[in-house]
């Protein structure tokens, strides 16, 4: 359900987050476009309406100027003051300066004393029959409404549905002043026509002007006085530009979008592909991600999921199962002597031969490299799974042809139960395994059930290579020392440094329980060069004594190893020649030529070599003549044996006798009575290593032993009063 949620969910997730942000910010800038155009037309036609406003007030200005400027000049050419007003014939013809010469227009100057009219000329134009009475009540209402200086819409008047413009002045005296003659205002009247009004429209710029009580509220108006106290607007149709413009800009938004859309459309498509894609991927990942590539059956994912239902399913019907763990023997050396290639088709071999064995119910995985499980199901009792995993043996006996090269391989298979053994997934797993490593370690080939014992060294097992590395890197490892002494005068003349581990959890925890772990780990270089400085440096303590320290095969191949050696011995600053590394017959014979160059680099610096448990590994004299020992040591087995059999004691006779011919010192180790003190002494062996001396002690007690000269006797009497006050273990 988990696979299933995750392979539909996320395709989904996928579209969502990559469809919608796109439509968004299409939407957005779409949106975003057709605010900016309103705007911009929106400003465009505000700056439109106010530039025709002004061209309008413009060209009344204009207008009203060249009124006034015509009055000025009649004022400047005609005296007004006299009694006897002027006709139009004796004013001054200035027409051709007036900027209007359209039909029906006229104007007239009214001179007037006070509130009084003296008199009315007609300046040209013709003068509307009944026009005189209300031109006299058009002058008074202007020139008690006086208009505002620089407004020249103020100087228009509607007066009689007619528009009127105009400009009042004084009448100038001429000079030299003439007979005191009573004030006089002149008054310049211009009426407009409708054409006039709508000249205002052209010569501006704008639409036509038209005159309106009630203009229409979508127009731009003017608002002129009127003699009835009201008010009358000259008003237009302003023009937008925008309206030119909005289409073509509409349009452009419009195929925008479009494309925005079909751009969009793409990405749909292209992410619905993806979609499809993914979710193909991962049925596809979902597939492997429960089958093992190489071997085409279920993983350890799929193995442990089937187990959990499997255990589900026989609480319920009461069916009990067996797990079974099985490893493929020695499955390293077939990849190192036939390549990994051949070593996949044996994997690949093996897993057919187990499919043929097993029923439709059963369930056959590949957990990893040369290792399978098996869940046999509906097994009561022990010899149900007995007789399969008797069948599995008898097929892997069976050679392996590919072409020419024959392959022989072997099986390992550990056994768990459920209920009998634990119905718990993870306890069954752990048992099965406990119960693979217990028939590997008894001679391979074999089927092993699992036992109670073996779970608890399975604990231990994992509890040693989880806390290891620690105790390496925080210095919770110790060492204890064992002397070697001579055999004639009992003087210490070596100590072998021998590691413990004091678990804060699980006490003393001895080297052979650790020890393959390191090597297994890859942690046996680190431990061997803590091991060499702690021991070189407690040995600066005891002067003339050599130091003996074991070292691994692992160690011994590494490729720095001599180099590490020399550098942890400058470093300690103590003599080469006291260093004795102990190395067994299997480290030196598994390459030769490396371990014999390595042995004469390691002399020439000065470092001794041992070859310790002589006669338990291949003991060819070939190889102990050709490698560059300083001494051999034998193995405790053989002096064990010695007092109850006649052909050990005939083997130590030879080893000493031939340890002497080649010039080697020879140490026995295991010396733990008087009796096998006088044998080897009756041989001529040189050094002596046992509990009849001393067990493995601290540093601290070794001071102790080399500062209490004496004889055996003495010495054994110490060393047993030391040992009754060690904590050490044996």
């Amino acid at each position: 359900m988990l696979l299933s949620g995750f392979r539909t969910a996320r395709p989904a997730a996928l579209i969502g987050r990559l469809l919608w942000p796109i439509a968004l910010i299409v939407v957005a800038v779409i949106a975003g476009m057709l605010l900016a155009l309103t705007y911009m037309s929106n400003s465009v036609d505000q700056w439109s309406i106010a530039e025709q406003r002004q061209r309008i007030v413009g060209t009344l200005t204009t207008h009203k100027t060249k009124v006034e400027q015509r009055l000025d000049t009649i004022l400047a050419t005609t005296d007004l003051t006299a009694s006897e007003a002027p006709s139009a014939a004796s004013l001054p013809n200035v027409a051709g300066d007036h900027a209007f010469a359209h039909a029906g227009r006229f104007d007239a100057l009214v001179i007037m004393e006070g509130p009084r009219i003296v008199r009315t000329v007609a300046l040209s134009g013709t003068d509307r029959a009944g026009e005189h009475g209300s031109r006299e009540a058009l002058v008074r209402f202007f020139l008690s409404n006086p208009p505002t200086p620089g407004q020249a819409i103020d100087h228009f008047v509607y007066h009689d549905s007619a528009v009127y413009l105009l400009v009042a002045k004084d009448a100038r005296r001429p000079k030299p002043a003439a007979v005191a003659a009573p004030h006089r205002t002149v008054v310049l009247i211009y009426r407009y026509t409708h054409g006039d009004v709508e000249e205002i429209g052209r010569a501006s710029g704008s639409a036509p002007v038209t005159l309106s009580r009630q203009p229409d509220p979508r127009h731009q108006i003017l608002p002129i006085k009127s003699s009835l106290g009201d008010t009358v607007s000259l008003s237009w149709q302003p023009s937008s530009p925008s309206e030119a413009v909005w289409p073509r800009l509409v349009g452009i938004a419009a195929l925008t979008s479009i494309i925005a859309l079909i751009a969009l459309g793409i990405v749909w498509l292209v992410i619905r592909r993806l979609a499809r894609d993914e979710i193909r991927d991962q049925e596809s990942s979902r597939r492997l991600a429960g089958q093992d590539a190489l071997s085409g059956l279920p993983n350890r994912l799929s193995f442990s999921m089937r187990l959990e239902q499997e255990l589900a399913r026989g609480q319920r019907t009461g069916e009990g199962l067996a797990v079974l763990f099985l490893d493929i023997d020695r499955f390293k050396d077939i990849n190192d002597i036939y390549g990994h290639a051949i070593g996949d088709n044996v994997i690949r071999i093996v897993a057919q031969r187990l499919s043929d064995l097993l029923r439709g119910a059963d369930t056959l995985a590949r957990l990893g490299g040369d290792e399978f499980a098996i869940i046999q199901t509906g097994v009561s009792a022990h010899h149900d799974a007995e007789a399969l995993s008797r069948r599995i043996l008898d097929a892997m006996k069976k050679p392996i042809e590919m072409g020419d090269t024959i392959v022989s391989v072997g099986a390992s298979i550990g056994i768990v139960l459920s209920p009998q053994n634990s119905t718990d997934r993870e306890t069954l797993l752990r048992l099965a395994e406990t119960a693979l490593y217990q028939a590997k370690n008894g001679g391979r080939n074999r089927f092993s059930f699992v036992e109670r014992q073996m779970d608890e060294a399975l604990r231990l097992r994992k509890v040693v290579e989880d806390d290891l590395r620690k105790a390496i890197e925080n210095d919770e490892l110790v060492l204890h020392y064992q002397p070697q002494v001579e055999i004639d005068n009992y003087t210490v003349v070596a100590v072998e440094a021998l590691v413990r581990w004091p678990h804060p959890v699980h006490g003393m925890i001895a080297p052979e329980k650790f020890i393959t772990v390191a090597e297994e780990r890859g942690l046996i270089i680190a431990l061997g060069e803590w091991v060499l400085r702690r021991a070189c440096t407690d040995a600066m303590r005891w002067p003339g004594v050599r130091i003996a320290i074991n070292v691994s095969a692992i160690q011994f191949r590494h490729r720095d190893f001599v180099s590490d050696v020399m550098r942890i011995i400058t470093d300690c600053g103590i003599d080469p020649t006291r260093v004795e590394l102990e190395l067994t017959e299997s480290v030196v014979v598994k390459d030769a030529d490396a371990a014999e160059e390595a042995m004469i680099e390691l002399r020439a610096h000065g470092v001794r070599l041992a070859l310790d448990d002589f006669g338990t590994g291949y003991s060819s004299l070939i190889y102990l003549r050709r490698f560059a020992f300083d001494k051999i040591k034998i193995d405790r087995s053989f002096l064990e044996a010695a007092e109850t059999t006649g052909e050990s004691a005939i083997l130590i006779h030879s080893i000493v006798h031939l340890g002497r011919a080649l010039g080697l010192t020879v140490t026995a180790e295991g010396v733990e009575t008087h009796e096998q003190l006088e044998f080897l002494r009756a041989l001529g062996c040189h050094e002596l290593q046992g509990y009849l001396f001393s067990k493995p002690v601290t540093a601290e007690e070794i001071d102790v032993i080399l500062a209490q000269p004496g004889t055996l006797e003495e010495r054994a009497t110490l060393v047993k009063k030391v040992a009754r006050g060690s904590k050490s273990a044996p």
